[in-house]
């Protein structure tokens, strides 16, 4: 089948990833690939296997000197990122359309779920936040219409039922079992993500200081400020950061931790740091939030406590590290495989694409590749990334 991904465009597809909306679409088309299936990324600038002339590049355009000076020009990063999902959108919605069987979008932005009634062939749009303003929008003014849609957890479907027409499909992120093997534990405790306020490290820093335990941190400072502010004082001090790791040595950091500690102070859509802590056989201490009860599901695994109980985080430590890290593994083998996962989307898109007819390919009308600034930037469309 041909594919096309829409990824979110803020950040590149490639290691270290920035968060794990990047490394799930990353490692979904890798893996239907794997399968025989033909996808085309459409990505940020610097994505891996994007095909060059899809990819979003950096400053690919700019308002007339009349148009920038009007007061009501929004935001340029914004005003790049909206003109070249209107441009995606609109080449799919002609010729383009025809070397493709389904569209999966994953992006963040309002335009593909509203354009997707001008295309000619179906779209899949994977929910991996609660609603935001703009995509909420998009859904209210179409009806959703043009575009099925998957969640990543049941707490993310009921966040938008109501919302949807229908229901939404459930598929929960899984992860690579091959690229996430189990460890030995018996080391530091682990904290990994974005460095930023609404996961909490500085949570589990002092979860940690309080049961007694040494702190690795891993991730991308997405926050300095945050960082310089509240977390670098206590480095050196029972905390060691790591950096931000490729995903080789973050399973490997991972493998080795006698427990996780998840601390987010929003309700994770899914909660992907735990089920890849599971998949190395290490248990987790997590709030229990989102979906990421659903993911951590009996006390085998872990312990959940209330979120922002600080306290409870600390003394459920010792129980979670005692725990049997091979039956650990077992639970993510049997409920957390990324082939699981894979084969949930390919059924979707053989009910949406119906009998395949390969369709011989047009010349694109794209001359030049679209463009998308990769930086970070929230605006109008284009929400806080949440991952």
């Amino acid at each position: 089948m041909r594919v096309a991904l829409i990824a979110p465009s803020r950040h590149p597809i490639r290691e270290p990833f920035a968060g794990g909306l990047e490394a799930h679409v990353h490692d979904l088309a890798g893996a239907l690939r794997a399968r025989g299936h033909t996808v085309t990324l459409f990505a940020a600038q610097g994505s891996d296997h994007a095909d060059p002339r899809y990819v979003f590049t950096s400053g690919g355009w700019d308002p007339t000197a009349l148009a920038a000076i009007d007061p009501s020009m929004p935001d340029r990063d914004f005003l790049s990122d909206h003109h070249e999902h209107l441009r995606l959108m609109l080449a799919l919605s002609g010729p383009l359309g025809r070397s493709f069987d389904v569209v999966h979008n994953h992006s963040l932005h309002h335009l593909p779920v509203a354009m997707a009634p001008s295309l000619s062939l179906p779209m899949l749009t994977t929910l991996h936040t609660p609603p935001t303003p703009w995509l909420e929008s998009a859904v209210s003014i179409g009806g959703g219409h043009g575009t099925s849609f998957a969640s990543v957890s049941a707490h993310t479907a009921r966040q938008w039922a109501g919302i949807l027409a229908d229901a939404p499909h459930v598929v929960p992120n899984g992860v690579d079992l091959r690229r996430w093997p189990r460890g030995p534990g018996g080391g530091d405790l682990l904290w990994s993500g974005r460095l930023v306020r609404e996961k909490a490290p500085h949570l589990a820093i002092e979860a940690a200081r309080r049961a007694g335990r040494h702190l690795s941190l891993a991730g991308p400072v997405s926050d300095p400020a945050y960082v310089d502010a509240v977390i670098r004082p206590h480095l050196g001090h029972g905390v060691t950061y790591l950096g931000h790791l490729d995903q080789r040595e973050l399973a490997a950091a991972v493998g080795r931790a006698s427990a996780v500690l998840a601390t987010p102070m929003w309700d994770e859509p899914f909660g992907l740091v735990v089920a890849e802590a599971l998949a190395c056989g290490t248990p987790v201490v997590t709030f229990a939030r989102g979906g990421v009860p659903e993911v951590l599901s009996h006390a085998g695994l872990g312990r959940l406590v209330e979120p922002g109980d600080v306290a409870g985080l600390a003394a459920a430590i010792p129980a979670a590290q005692a725990l049997d890290r091979a039956a650990v593994r077992r639970h993510a083998v049997a409920h957390l495989s990324h082939e699981a996962m894979v084969d949930r989307y390919e059924t979707i898109y053989a009910e949406l694409a119906g009998p395949v007819r390969h369709l011989p390919e047009p010349v694109s009308r794209w001359a030049t590749p679209i463009a998308v600034n990769a930086s970070s930037h929230p605006g109008i469309g284009n929400q806080p990334q949440r991952s």
